[in-house]
């Protein structure tokens, strides 16, 4: 196996100037550096990254705590986290938190005692514990999906802190997530568009920030179609299947139950196409369905879902950079990114199914 010696004698260098090539530590002429990576690549030369480590004060990782991983959405922006840190040099490591403020809290310090560069993490709702972390060993961090102060419990909306914390321990921090408000009134304004007059929604887990923007989105539907809020209409699926199965239930139990749903999320979805089958409903015959999420098997449904689709892969890739810049810019100004959703019309809503257009080239 070549070693940094190696390397260096083959290009004409010294090792310290393999050294500073491969880990950016002082400058070194182009022809030089050219020498250099040309030698690496010739000899095959695998830099140790251990070692690195400890001339950089850098791991090259960065630590991702995401709850329910197994949830279509979290899986696709993984993938954008992931091909954005290799694209980058970056490795990648994973934990769930399970949405628990205790378990967030542990998590994420494995991963900063494993000396990551930096961290992206989706907030559980009690996020108190994790800014005080957060901001007492001055991790960099970015805030995926939910963000901190928009309805999280984390403060105000502008980055102050959650009551009872302490301000010096609590630093702004950068976050990305999808728009929600707005694409949530769609939905409702679509339904009401066809006809309907009692529509659900079967919102998330509460203190969310995404839960707290997809109630204002429905509610404000409601207004814009002149239709009145009626609380027994909405509740809560705690965002996973089995949560929205009970609310699918409680919502059918009325004695004026509902015409169309909304949910808020992809794993509700599928708990509430469960709660509609076991009482043998169609959808959307018997009763009309929305959903927030779009995912790979919903276009294979009967009937296909109509859907808001966030951009995940890209809402992980931004979040990577988002880390990066704030690793290299320690005091920079926070930012906080939103990315617009894009409203997919399938057949669930009710809509008659869309003939697709013949390709250029071919008779019509």
């Amino acid at each position: 196996m070549a070693t940094m010696v190696d390397v260096a004698k083959n290009a004409g260098v010294s090792v310290a100037t393999v050294s500073h090539v491969l880990n950016d530590t002082r400058p070194v002429l182009p022809h030089t550096r050219q020498a250099v990576l040309d030698a690496i690549d010739r000899l095959g030369y695998t830099p140790n990254t251990l070692a690195r480590s400890l001339v950089t004060a850098r791991t090259q990782s960065i630590g991702l705590a995401v709850s329910a991983i197994s949830n279509p959405y979290f899986t696709e922006i993984l993938q954008g986290v992931e091909a954005a840190a290799l694209e980058h040099g970056y490795s990648l490591l994973i934990a769930d938190p399970h949405d628990d403020p205790a378990h967030e809290r542990q998590v994420v310090q494995l991963l900063h005692e494993r000396r990551v560069d930096g961290m992206i993490v989706a907030p559980s709702p009690d996020p108190r514990e994790l800014l005080a972390y957060l901001g007492r060993h001055e991790v960099p961090a970015v805030f995926l999906d939910r963000l901190i102060g928009v309805g999280a419990g984390g403060g105000q909306g502008d980055g102050t802190p959650p009551e009872g914390a302490h301000s010096a321990a609590v630093p702004r921090h950068d976050q990305i997530c999808a728009e929600s408000a707005e694409p949530t009134t769609r939905l409702v304004t679509h339904l009401a568009d066809l006809g309907h007059r009692r529509i659900a929604l079967i919102a998330g887990l509460p203190g969310l920030s995404t839960t707290r923007e997809r109630i204002a989105g429905y509610r404000h539907g409601l207004a814009a179609a002149g239709l009145p809020y009626d609380e027994r209409l909405l509740v809560h699926g705690d965002s996973e299947a089995a949560g929205a199965e009970r609310a699918t239930d409680a919502l059918l139990s009325l004695a004026v139950p509902p015409t169309a749903l909304v949910t808020a999320n992809n794993a509700m979805t599928i708990g509430t196409l469960r709660a509609l089958r076991e009482r043998g409903l169609s959808v959307p015959e018997d009763i009309a369905l929305c959903c927030f999420d779009d995912f790979a098997w919903a276009d294979l449904f009967t009937p296909r879902l109509t859907a808001i689709a966030q951009p995940s892969k890209e809402i992980g890739a931004q979040a990577v950079r988002l880390l990066l810049d704030r690793v290299a810019a320690p005091d920079r100004p926070a930012r906080t990114v939103r990315l617009a959703c894009t409203f997919v019309h399938r057949t669930s809503c009710g809509c008659p199914e869309r003939p697709t257009p013949p390709e250029k080239g071919t008779d019509s």
